[in-house]
């Protein structure tokens, strides 16, 4: 299939998946999801995927009754029937906490069990040469950040902006300090360091900067957990986006201002080693 879905049990064409009007996924997105990329039938870091949707399901209090192995399984399960884009494609799975009658109380438990939706589709990774534009934004996103929520209506409206005005991405920030991107993780090089927010309340903690920041470990160079101004994101020798779909890629525009562009060994360096990393990691089974 081209594009594979799964709902609770069921798998099949992507179109023919459908679910209850009543899951509370729908008129509450009362749920939390996970996404990574597959090549070459191999689901890229899914083990650290699986860390943050569980982290995920314990601070919304969702009793995920699927153990990690158990998920696997179903996940690979899509993996096998899909056949789009040479293999390539994104792996999206959700959980929400059940189909019952609108009510802002959790259902009981011992009746009502979570929902597993799950999808994979076509979609190529960012090209290392990609080069991104952006706009700057205030973050009124609530403070749960760190948990990926299906409750994504401010980062849908950002994007939306950036799109609008020309860019493809947004940096987020809380008064003067800079927080992430509508739907990626922003860092830094200053000084010949790797410089990144810290994983607390206000930013998602992504997997793609989590192993570019063991990356930069490996290769010797130093990283800091930090919160930096607007002003000084600017001034940067280099601009990172990172995500699922983009491993390391160049920031060079920022509300239509050149940035970037002072470091471009060491990005380089990086970015190699980004890529290699996930080459070894999704080579054929």
């Amino acid at each position: 299939m081209k594009e594979v879905g799964y709902y609770n049990g069921t798998i099949g064409p992507l179109s023919e998946i459908s679910c209850p009007i009543l899951d509370r996924a729908v008129y509450f997105g009362d749920g939390c999801y996970d996404a990574t990329y597959v090549q070459n039938g191999v689901i890229f870091a899914l083990e650290d995927h699986f860390d943050r949707f569980y982290n995920s399901c314990r601070l919304l209090r969702i009793p995920f009754q699927y153990s990690r192995e158990e998920l696997e399984k179903i996940l690979y399960s899509l993996v096998e029937a899909y056949d789009g884009n040479d293999g390539k494609g994104i792996l999206y799975w959700q959980t929400s906490r059940g189909t019952a009658l609108r009510n802002h109380l959790f259902p009981d438990e011992t009746e009502v069990k979570p929902n597993l939706m799950a999808f994979l589709m076509p979609m190529d990774l960012s090209p290392k040469e990609k080069e991104f534009h952006t706009i700057t934004l205030e973050d009124t996103r609530f403070l749960h950040c760190n948990i990926k929520t299906l409750n994504l209506i401010p980062s849908v409206i950002a994007n939306q902006k950036a799109k609008e005005a020309g860019c493809q991405e947004v940096i987020f920030h809380r008064g003067d300090r800079v927080t992430e991107m509508a739907h990626s993780n922003v860092s830094f090089l200053i000084d010949g360091t790797l410089v990144y927010h810290p994983f607390d309340n206000k930013v998602l903690p992504g997997i793609a900067i989590k192993h570019l920041i063991k990356t930069a470990e490996k290769l010797g160079v130093p990283t800091r957990a930090e919160e930096i101004t607007v002003t000084e994101a600017m001034n940067a020798d280099e601009l990172i986006i990172t995500s699922s779909g983009t491993l390391c890629n160049r920031i060079t525009e920022v509300d239509k201002i050149p940035v970037g562009g002072k470091a471009d060994e060491l990005f380089h360096k990086l970015q190699d080693a980004a890529w290699d990393e996930f080459m070894v990691y999704t080579k054929q089974k």
